[in-house]
């Protein structure tokens, strides 16, 4: 079977998708597909509110900015790129995949060719031997900006000017070639130190009017278009005003902080990874944001000091899949805002969590699904809580 999508059904036909595990709902229309998602966002929610349609995507297929290929070897030792297939180390060749970038797919099959004809060792986890362990991709969605990060066991890069001389011929449009170093035997794909080899070692993106930088270790979210709508929606949600103090608590680089400063007086993101902070203080200086503070601390100690002598109007709160913490809540609850939006991957800890917060004394007043991952099980979802009177 080849690799297709039905533009009536808004269907994708996978071949690898059983063997990829990434892809749950692919064969599905994609109207099937939304009206799973909506009802379980309903299930979760339906008793404190009605919650609003889910928003998909006109055009749910190559949505991912973000591209991963894990290197290595087939069983005729071909050089092979792809994901480890579900549950296992096994590696699934995921050329023309459905949901990612098609340009950056494009460059990993070169990318496959060259070290082929290089004579390039992929890296053997078991052995703890080879070079090349890992290629990541990122793409600006407005800029068209691409950053390649080819990830090698060590910091030797034999014939590496031909190597760069001849991919760049075939793709010059990549802006940005960083080498990372992961000399450690472990399943992290990044490692500690990066070299540039071509460009400034970023990109740029531009999201909601607002520039962000994006280096090989950024969070930023893969699917710039439906980001956009929901951080519309969650900043709208918020109705922040020119006298309110905003927290952006898990702010990442900074993105929906800097996005809300426009309409707030003030803004605080709490962020507990250091590069991320030093990204997201160089966001604010790009788009020339006065009135952003950064904070590099966990949320939830961060909130628990802050509590002890200062206030906020409105909270935006984007914790990891895992949901917030109770002494993050606990504080949330201390320092009272008026209006609390919750962004959440994970809508079963954000039920979780908001009991915590209704029975604190507030109440859900809206609810929004976002389908930023297409064909797959997850769903983005934003809560909003106000003070009860």
């Amino acid at each position: 079977m080849t690799n297709r999508y039905d533009e009536k059904e808004r269907r994708i036909h996978c071949a690898f998708s059983e063997k990829c595990g990434g892809c749950d709902y692919a064969g599905m229309k994609y109207d099937n597909e939304l009206a799973v998602k909506q009802k379980y966002i309903e299930e979760l929610f339906g008793e404190y509110v009605k919650v609003d349609d889910i928003v998909g995507m006109y055009r749910p297929i190559h949505y991912r900015n973000k591209v991963h290929a894990v290197v290595g070897l087939d069983d005729s030792r071909n050089v092979i790129a792809g994901t480890y297939e579900e549950n296992s180390h096994r590696i699934v060749d995921t050329s023309d995949c459905m949901i990612e970038d098609s340009q950056c797919t494009d460059i990993i099959k070169d990318i496959k060719e060259l070290i082929a004809s290089f004579k390039y060792q992929p890296y053997d986890e078991d052995a703890g031997k080879g070079m090349i362990r890992h290629i990541l991709l990122r793409k600006g969605f407005s800029t068209k900006e691409i950053m390649l990060v080819i990830v090698t066991a060590g910091v030797a890069f034999p014939s590496k000017n031909n190597f760069l001389k001849v991919l760049c011929e075939k793709h010059p449009k990549i802006t940005t070639i960083v080498q990372n170093i992961n000399d450690r035997r472990t399943s992290m794909v990044l490692g500690n130190r990066n070299i540039v080899l071509k460009g400034k070692g970023y990109i740029e993106d531009v999201l909601c009017g607002c520039r962000f930088r994006i280096s090989p270790t950024s969070f930023y979210q893969i699917n710039h278009q439906q980001t956009e709508k929901l951080y519309k929606k969650a900043i709208q949600l918020a109705d922040i005003s020119k006298n309110d103090t905003v927290i952006d608590a898990y702010c990442g680089i900074g993105t929906i902080g800097i996005v809300a400063s426009k309409k707030a007086g003030k803004v605080i993101g709490v962020e507990l990874n250091s590069e991320a902070v030093s990204d997201a203080k160089i966001n604010a200086s790009i788009n020339n944001i006065k009135n952003v503070t950064f904070v590099n601390a966990d949320a939830g100690d961060f909130l628990v000091e802050y509590a002890k002598n200062a206030k906020a109007d409105v909270v935006i709160m984007d914790p990891p899949r895992s949901g917030s913490t109770p002494e993050f809540l606990n504080s949330l609850l201390k320092i009272k805002p008026d209006r609390i939006v919750y962004i959440s991957c994970g809508p079963d800890t954000q039920a979780r969590d908001i009991k915590v917060l209704i029975k604190g004394g507030y109440k859900v007043t809206a609810c929004q699904p976002f389908d930023l991952f297409p064909h797959t099980e997850h769903v983005e979802n934003v809560i909003l809580l106000s003070r009860k009177a």
